[in-house]
């Protein structure tokens, strides 16, 4: 069952509930104080009646029926509207009653035993009236004489009735009502729901770009959020997954490329040697050939190892001081640059100041990128390091004057076995690993690498390590 439904019914058990017991009990109040000032008027006639008798037998004590009877017409007479019926007896002997007595009075009424006034309501079949019979005993010196009185009360039954029936159609009137503005209530009430489960089997079937659409401040409003936040969260993620898939399903590729041109030429190369047909000299440069193909899948090797290293290995972070490593590179690799016609400088603050960094992961960081840059010159340039120390850690900025990044490379850069270009990479003995390499360490940093084009040419890379200060 929905939960609007189940609203629905809940509204409409509680109302029933209420509604019921309320209306039922203010008619039986209002039922029982109108009885009740029945029952006081039927009294106040009846002791009029034996009022009027008393004085009247009062001033003649030897009254005889004819006089009682005429007293008791003129009572009537007077009060017409005050009872239904009379009837007045001396012991076994009827002296008055009216003539509608026999209609009002049951042939069961009981004589009256007391001095007190009783009570008895007749009626109710169908057809009948209602009434309130007084029975009551007057004793004197020589005579008991019994007083009966019938009012007729059905207008009150009547009125009762009426009630009920006008209370069961606003009854029904009323379900009819709550029944409908309940079910739209819960309906706008959980509609939300509905718009979460839809949202939920969209994700559920592929569709993780759905969202929710928030109407209201209240709970729902805030599960819907949630919600979004949830989803959203989960299409990054998935997004994610499926980029890390397509960049293992590239590595593999690339990788299973890098590997099947160098062992092709061993197997040739080796084939060759075994047939025994080669002079010499075609034996030392089949040798050869075998020798630099060893040494490319030596470096291929070492290069993946350092990557696997880095994303697995916790290597602990020590306190060095930047400025001095970065000038100790500059001067180690300025000798073997110049001879290619390339100028290394340095631009860095005053040494003395420490950073907590890996030394060797440094080191390996800035021989990419400085190698990077010179497979980016052809005919000599110069490479520029900038060192920057602020509080949380250390800036390196490398800026060369080669011939730039091509747009459409600039998001490929760090991706495994990416070469911007691919021929003259493979001359140069790149296996497009370097730069992922890089990516790895900065990782390890806490930081970041970015690549920048030169309006005048040649391209920055600014890579931000956050390993603190120790």
């Amino acid at each position: 069952m929905k939960v609007r439904l189940k609203i629905t019914l809940c509204m409409l058990s509680i109302l029933s509930l209420l509604f019921g017991i309320g209306g039922s009990l203010l008619i039986s109040e209002s039922f029982r104080d109108t009885l009740e000032r029945e029952k006081d008027t039927a009294v106040s006639f009846y002791r009029m009646v034996w009022s009027s008798l008393k004085v009247v037998n009062g001033l003649d004590p030897y009254l005889n029926p004819e006089g009682i009877t005429g007293i008791m017409e003129q009572l009537l007479e007077q009060n017409r509207s005050a009872w239904a019926a009379l009837r007045l007896c001396a012991g076994d002997e009827l002296l008055f009653e009216t003539s509608n007595a026999r209609d009002c009075f049951p042939p069961d009424l009981e004589t009256p035993q007391t001095d007190r006034c009783s009570f008895r309501i007749t009626g109710g079949k169908e057809g009948e009236r209602y009434f309130i019979l007084t029975g009551a005993v007057e004793t004197g010196e020589d005579v008991t004489l019994f007083l009966y009185t019938a009012h007729d009360i059905s207008g009150i039954y009547y009125a009762r009735n009426r009630q009920q029936e006008t209370y069961l159609r606003v009854f029904g009137v009323m379900i009819f009502l709550c029944a409908g503005l309940s079910y739209l209530t819960s309906r706008a009430l959980t509609a939300p729901l509905g718009r979460l489960s839809t949202a939920s089997r969209a994700i559920a079937s592929g569709d993780y770009s759905s969202r929710v659409r928030i109407t209201s401040n209240d709970e729902i409003g805030a599960v819907s959020a949630d919600f979004n936040a949830m989803a959203e969260q989960m299409e990054k993620t998935v997004l994610e997954l499926r980029r890390s898939v397509e960049r293992q399903e590239r590595f593999v590729g690339s990788f299973a490329h890098e590997m099947k041109t160098p062992m092709t030429s061993l197997i040739g190369y080796a084939e060759l040697l075994r047939s025994g047909t080669l002079t010499m000299e075609e034996q030392t440069e089949a040798a050869g050939y075998i020798y630099s193909e060893g040494k490319r899948l030596e470096s291929l090797s070492r290069k993946l190892l350092e990557l696997l290293v880095i994303q697995q290995s916790p290597l602990p972070l020590v306190s060095i001081d930047p400025v001095g490593m970065l000038e100790e590179f500059v001067e180690r690799l300025r000798p073997v640059y110049a001879r290619e016609g390339i100028v290394l400088s340095l631009t860095a603050p005053a040494a003395g100041e420490t950073r907590l960094l890996e030394p060797d992961l440094i080191w390996t960081l800035l021989l990419n990128l400085t190698d990077n840059a010179r497979k980016a010159m052809e005919q000599g340039g110069s490479i520029r390091y900038l060192l920057e120390l602020p509080e949380d850690g250390c800036r390196i900025t490398v800026t060369d004057t080669g011939r730039g990044i091509p747009p459409e490379a600039l998001a490929h850069l760090t991706e495994a076995f990416y070469r911007v270009d691919k021929a003259r990479s493979r001359e140069q003995g790149g296996f497009g690993l370097g730069l992922a390499l890089c990516q790895e360490i900065v990782k390890f940093h806490h930081g970041t690498i970015r690549f920048a084009n030169r309006p005048e040419g040649g391209a920055d890379v600014i890579v931000e390590l956050k390993g603190g200060c120790p």
